[in-house]
């Protein structure tokens, strides 16, 4: 039996927030994915903690909680990619991320090399 597209998109929020508690040591509040064509577009909300809110009140802080948590995500890409292809059976081409220090929201891109939406 195939999976739902809604499936897949739950399987995938499920096993980051698992991820992120695992290797950053904390999960976000909570995790939307979608799948759009050749993307997988996971947005997480409440990744930042107190501390780091407070360090990004200035622009050096801003710069620098960017720096850190990116380096932090791109250390465990190879988990997250292997992670994507082993759930959807599809290899990732590209991986894009940024985070908002205002919000404390992060959005993770996973490009795939084929339009996965059209298999649902």
């Amino acid at each position: 039996m195939n999976k739902s597209k809604g499936t897949i998109e739950a399987e995938i929020s499920k096993s980051i927030t698992q991820w992120e508690k695992d290797f950053l040591g904390r999960g976000p509040i909570s995790v939307k994915t979608d799948i759009f064509k050749d993307m997988i577009i996971v947005t997480l909300k409440g990744i930042l903690t107190p501390a780091e809110y407070e360090v990004c009140r200035t622009k050096e802080g801003i710069l620098s909680i960017k720096k850190i948590r990116s380096e932090m995500v791109e250390l465990g890409l190879v988990d997250l990619t292997k992670m994507i292809q082993n759930i959807t059976g599809h290899e990732v081409k590209s991986f894009f991320t940024d985070l908002s220090t205002r919000t404390g929201e992060r959005i993770m891109i996973f490009k795939l090399h084929t339009d996965y939406e059209k298999s649902f």
